[in-house]
């Protein structure tokens, strides 16, 4: 994995650490630069933590998250979403995500939105977090204190200017020096929205997936939904139990996929390639020559990321889904470990990922481990982008890490002297695959059962030590 991190008695305990965000990625931040016994401090811009998990029925006054003057909505959960990862290897590395014995709680393995935001809070109180944070405060800039001449400089003691707010007070503007800012805002907020020949003159109702609710809206219609990923999977599925007809639009499709002409409970599902146009008469025409007369598109494209408060002094660029450049996937290579970006990696398992990244960032901050030298860091990011360009593979997909994230988390926790992941964790995040590609139903029947009675023990055996006391598992398939 190239040059590693050396190991130094540089005491930095001092330091004071801002961490923006209050979701799965801020919370494990504050807890880890913690235990590393730095200062740290939390803003959160909602009024509660969690992140993406928390729900909320309101949606953008454009329902395709275009226009810059919009009603902002952070989250985009739906109301019936459940999990598509089983939560055995969902939760963080050192904090079981069991059922508890509590009330109103979903014991089933693949629980809902509901369940994971208040496994989030328990994990924020049980390792007594919450006190750090700030509620309701939004971030309007980041800075090096000294601009970029400062940070091209060889001193790596560099300072960060942060301008913050409480929502809703414009005027009342608060500054700050930092010594570290880790960024934990999410990557699921500013949406991609594909361009579709003809749509200017289409008729029928455009949105994009993150003002997606409720399948209601879509009862009798015909529905183009584009994207076929976890989120078209799933609402096409679900809009599919009220719609007339669902049309899916992809840029490819699973081979198990590709000739399903009629699918779903209802039969009323088809597989298309991508949308050609679309006409002024409501027509949809695919790549392949076949049409649907439809009334609504929700376009399941994905996110781009966002750091609207960063002032990157052109020392980082967010372009085509990279954000660039970045050394394993964290640290721009003249500005680490000051400056750090937390849970940017997709297609992963995201809890126990962020927290390996913030347990190698945390002992950076501290000052026991040291980053190589910054031209070394750049030739190893300029050898990965090399090597992905000459794979074929595109520029949106260089944070698309998928199974090579467990490589990649053993990596992080080598560096802090940790033992590898338990190695079921990979084994389940396989069959689990698998089973989500041959099974409409797979969050309620699997085929791993021995695997999920060994992560069971070690995960029970694991909350005993902690003191925590869980309740039963979800019933077998």
């Amino acid at each position: 994995m190239g040059p590693e991190a050396q190991a130094t008695t540089t005491d930095k305990s001092s330091s004071r650490v801002l961490v923006i965000g209050a979701g799965a990625a801020g919370l494990v931040a504050a807890l880890e630069l913690c235990r590393e016994g730095l200062e740290v401090v939390v803003y959160e811009q909602l009024k509660e933590v969690g992140g993406v998990w928390i729900y909320s029925p309101e949606i953008e006054s454009d329902p395709l998250g275009l226009d810059p003057r919009r009603n902002r909505v952070h989250s985009s959960m739906y109301q019936h979403l459940r999990t598509n990862l089983p939560r055995e290897i969902m939760g963080y590395l050192d904090f079981p995500f069991l059922p508890l014995p509590k009330q109103g709680r979903d014991e089933r393995r693949f629980p809902r939105h509901e369940e994971v935001n208040l496994y989030l809070r328990d994990f924020a109180e049980h390792n007594d977090i919450l006190g750090l944070i700030e509620l309701g405060v939004e971030v309007e800039y980041v800075g090096v204190l000294g601009g970029k001449d400062i940070a091209l400089s060889d001193d790596r003691n560099l300072k960060w200017l942060v301008r913050s707010r409480k929502v809703g007070e414009v005027d009342q503007v608060r500054e700050e020096v930092f010594d570290a800012v880790v960024i934990c805002n999410g990557h699921y907020a500013e949406p991609k929205v594909v361009s579709i020949p003809g749509i200017e003159r289409w008729p029928g109702f455009h949105m994009h997936s993150h003002n997606y609710r409720v399948p209601d809206p879509f009862k009798d219609k015909v529905v183009v939904i584009i994207g076929n990923a976890n989120s078209g999977g799933d609402i096409s599925k679900e809009v599919a139990t009220v719609a007339k007809e669902v049309h899916i639009s992809a840029r490819t499709w699973p081979v198990e996929q590709q000739s399903v002409s009629e699918g779903g409970p209802r039969k009323n599902i088809w597989h298309h390639p991508l949308v050609e146009r679309a006409y002024e008469s409501g027509t949809v025409k695919f790549e392949d020559g076949k049409t649907a007369k439809a009334e609504s598109i929700i376009q399941c494209t994905g996110y781009f990321y966002s750091f609207p408060f960063l002032d990157a002094q052109g020392l980082i660029s967010v372009e085509d889904g990279r954000v660039a450049p970045l050394y394993k996937h964290l640290f721009v290579p003249s500005l680490g470990p000051s400056l750090s970006f937390v849970g940017l990696p997709s297609k992963v398992v995201p809890f126990p990922l962020f927290q390996a990244q913030m347990k190698w960032i945390a002992k950076l901050l501290s000052g026991k481990l040291t980053l190589p030298p910054p031209t070394v860091m750049m030739a190893e990011v300029e050898k990965f982008y090399q090597d992905i360009e000459a794979k074929g593979i595109p520029r949106y997909q260089t944070l698309k890490i998928g199974i090579h994230s467990y490589e990649y988390v053993d990596w992080l926790l080598e560096q802090c002297g940790e033992e590898p992941a338990e190695s079921w964790r990979k084994e389940i995040y396989l069959t689990t695959g698998v089973n989500r590609r041959l099974r409409p139903d797979y969050r309620d029947c699997w085929q791993d059962q021995e695997l999920l009675e060994i992560a069971t023990a070690s995960l029970r055996e694991l909350a005993k030590k902690l003191g925590i006391e869980v309740g039963q598992t979800s019933e077998k398939c």
